[in-house]
């Protein structure tokens, strides 16, 4: 039987357990639980499970699980002919880390032919909390030395699971993906977390698969629980050629 209603979780609530994602709506897509905190903890822990929240300044702290699920294999990555390009004329210099806050703050600035964000005040300061416990983490593509796009995400075992990114020059924000990419294949990361589907992220080689695949690969390589220690270029990764 489908559930009809999300699960309310009081604010507060110090049990961070979450439903079974097989409880999850089919309309709307995913919507899994309603209310909660968004403690580290809390949102750790629902990640660890296939879970993210996702809502507006009007609504509660919402929890999704979506089926399908929009996934990136690292070894997978999709680079077009002119993004190769783009790559291999270094215009753009990308550091991992180096300004988290400006970053979610680009990244919740309304876009183009919309005047709201989902990412609100609350959330930019859960993120921002997770960011010095060493869990989320941002990608910075900077032309001379402006802010020019860029992407952050949490990281728990060997997932990155990705948040938002933002662009404002052409290209920008795929060079930081690209670089993030890469260096998650050389640490041996196998699964970035892509959450739902987007002509973007499946041009560069995000793909759907079953929620129920997904969860069978965050048992595989969520199973230590360790995050990411050293978030920076190594220099092989740095030197490599596009």
């Amino acid at each position: 039987m489908i559930r009809q209603r999300p699960l309310w979780i009081s604010p507060g609530d110090p049990n961070l357990e979450f439903p079974d994602v097989k409880l999850a709506l089919q309309e709307p897509d995913g919507l899994l639980a309603v209310g909660g905190d968004l403690t580290a903890e809390r949102v750790l822990s629902a990640y660890r499970r296939g879970i993210f929240p996702w809502y507006s300044d009007d609504q509660p702290i919402l929890w999704w699980s979506p089926d399908p699920r929009t996934v990136l294999f690292p070894a997978r990555l999709k680079i077009s002919r002119s993004l190769r390009k783009t790559l291999r004329q270094a215009r753009f210099r990308v550091t991992m880390n180096q300004a988290f806050t400006e970053v979610i703050e680009a990244c919740a600035a309304p876009r183009p032919g919309s005047s709201g964000t989902w990412i609100t005040q609350d959330m930019a300061a859960a993120y921002r909390a997770l960011h010095q416990t060493g869990c989320a983490h941002s990608v910075e593509c900077w032309l001379e030395d402006r802010l020019v796009g860029g992407l952050y995400g949490v990281s728990t075992g060997r997932v990155f699971f990705g948040e938002s990114m933002f662009s404002r020059v052409t290209d920008a924000s795929k060079v930081a993906f690209a670089w993030l990419v890469r260096q998650l294949k050389a640490w041996d990361i196998g699964l970035v977390d892509c959450q739902v589907y987007s002509a973007h992220l499946a041009s560069l080689g995000a793909e759907e698969i079953p929620r129920a695949d997904f969860i069978k690969y965050l048992d595989a390589l969520c199973e230590n629980g360790q995050t990411i220690q050293q978030w920076d270029f190594q220099a092989a990764v740095r030197n490599e050629p596009w």
